[in-house]
């Protein structure tokens, strides 16, 4: 009887062994090639100026190049200042207002929306106006 309890015993043992062993082992399943991270998006954009008409819900504005529009959160519409009052017609709906490529940041605010621009022309161009010197 204490044969078969030995045996038991060392069987249990063996047991115990072999789930510690199995269970320190791991499983690598490979699924491929990984996709890539997404690249960030560039933080500056040229100051060229290529004008688009971009929108961003109702609000039409003109950009001085797709990146700024882009950066901003507005779509493009077409090449070219917008027309009919889509701001960068100097607020009036004239003839085109052309500013310098001067930075001195301003924050402006038109129907409850801030933006920074980067200098007062600019925000009076895209018929903003201005509640303070630097960025919102």
């Amino acid at each position: 009887m204490r044969f078969l309890t030995a045996i038991a015993a060392r069987q249990g043992l063996v047991a115990l062994l072999l789930s510690v062993l199995l269970s320190a082992c791991t499983v690598v399943v490979d699924d491929g090639p990984r996709p890539r991270p997404p690249r960030p998006e560039p933080q500056f954009c040229t100051r060229e100026y290529e004008p688009v008409c971009a929108r961003r819900g109702d609000d039409r504005q003109t950009f001085a190049n797709a990146c700024l529009a882009d950066r901003a959160g507005y779509r493009i519409v077409r090449d070219g200042p917008c027309r009919d009052g889509g701001g960068g017609g100097g607020g009036g709906g004239g003839e085109p207002t052309f500013c310098t490529r001067e930075y001195a940041p301003v924050c402006a605010r038109r129907h409850g929306e801030e933006r920074t621009f980067p200098n007062a022309c600019e925000a009076r161009a895209a018929d903003y106006r201005i509640v303070g010197d630097g960025p919102c």
